[in-house]
């Protein structure tokens, strides 16, 4: 992989450039265990580092400044912008505890969504990321490529954080924005604000977990089932399928 400053400015680049170096060195060892162990048989061309405006208006028009198309990666390596991208995505709750969470791991955030992009070329998602017929099941491929990145990058305290932090989001905002069954995560979804969107994430990084959970931290045994499901003609909703159907129940009860 290569790493491409696409910047309007280069001065404004210039005070982005080493810590985005150092995200993209990270990049690289999380590379090698995929590589090693989940079946990343091709990885992109390059990441391309573009500030928000242009990841959002000139490359794409998806409103999070973090994207994969074909065989690039697009993120923004500005901090002060995810900072405020984490932040905004409280919807003017008053949540202290999950607002000083994003305050204080804005930087660690940034590579988990990094690394998210990355996991996307796994060849163990059985179908093309760009191309497949993902309309309603999205939320297992979403939902892994959080999943990874946190269990092989974070220590066992961040990665239980992150986790409660996710839950509570869930929770926090299950009436407003739990209407839907989590399989018709989709294009669709994102004619939502930032706060619709990501909702579907945290349901889809929560749910992917309960499933390792469920096989004992077998992570491998989780892409065995859904591998099952696929080949047998993709019978039901990969969530019924998954017995999953009821799991945010409490949620959207609370």
């Amino acid at each position: 992989m290569k790493e491409i400053f696409a910047f309007e400015d280069l001065d404004q680049a210039a005070p982005h450039k080493d810590f985005a170096h150092a995200l993209f060195q990270k990049l690289v060892h999380y590379q090698l265990i995929l590589r090693e162990d989940f079946e990343l048989n091709e990885s992109p061309k390059a990441v391309i580092w573009t500030p928000e405006e242009l990841a959002t208006s000139i490359f794409s028009t998806t409103p999070i400044p973090a994207f994969t198309r074909k065989d690039l990666i697009y993120m923004s390596p500005i901090v002060e912008e995810w900072k405020e991208i984490f932040l905004r995505q409280l919807d003017d709750q008053d949540l202290p505890i999950i607002r000083n969470y994003y305050e204080r791991n804005t930087e660690s955030q940034m590579m988990e969504i990094l690394a998210h992009e990355l996991t996307h070329h796994i060849d163990l998602f059985m179908e093309d990321f760009d191309t497949g017929n993902w309309e309603n099941e999205i939320w297992f491929e979403e939902g892994m490529c959080f999943y990874l990145p946190r269990k092989l990058l974070l220590d066992e305290l961040a990665f239980d954080e992150i986790s409660t932090i996710e839950r509570a989001l869930v929770t926090t905002f299950a009436d407003k924005y739990g209407k839907h069954s989590l399989s018709e995560f989709g294009s669709k979804s994102y004619e939502g604000n930032l706060t619709s969107i990501m909702y579907d994430y945290w349901r889809s990084y929560l749910a992917v977990k309960e499933l390792v959970d469920r096989e004992n931290g077998d992570i491998s045994a989780v892409f065995q089932h859904y591998h099952k499901w696929y080949n047998e003609g993709k019978k039901g909703s990969l969530l019924h399928y998954f017995n999953l159907e009821d799991y945010f129940k409490e949620d959207r009860e609370n």
